[in-house]
This record gives C-alpha cells, sequence and structure tokens, in this order.
C-alpha cells in the first residue's frame, strides 16, 4: 500500500510539471471575458424573465 501512494504522488509531480501554467495576463484576459459573459447571461435571463412575466400578468 505504501508503494502505491509513493508511485501516485511520483506521478503526480511528474504531470504537475507538464502543465503550462497561463501568465497574469492571460489569466486577466481569460476573467475579464468570463465576467462579460456572465453579465451579459444574467442581462438575457432577466429581459426574458420581466418579458414573460408582462405576458402572464396580460393574459391573467
Amino acid at each position: 500500500m505504501k508503494e502505491k501512494i509513493i508511485n501516485f504522488v511520483n506521478d503526480v509531480v511528474k504531470e504537475m510539471k507538464k502543465v503550462t501554467w497561463p501568465t497574469k495576463e492571460e489569466l486577466k484576459d481569460s476573467t475579464v471575458v468570463v465576467v462579460v459573459v456572465c453579465l451579459i447571461l444574467v442581462l438575457f435571463t432577466y429581459a426574458i424573465d420581466m418579458s414573460l412575466n408582462q405576458i402572464l400578468k396580460g393574459i391573467f
């Protein structure tokens, strides 16, 4: 069991060395994209909700 754990940790370390981490600039750009897309989706959902709300008020 001890050997399995040691092998697992060694494999994790090897794989983590292969990872290419984003630069600060890439991370900032990606964050901006995520925030903008989230805001667009929020506004879209709000508009649909308000529209359906008005339609249902008109029906009932």
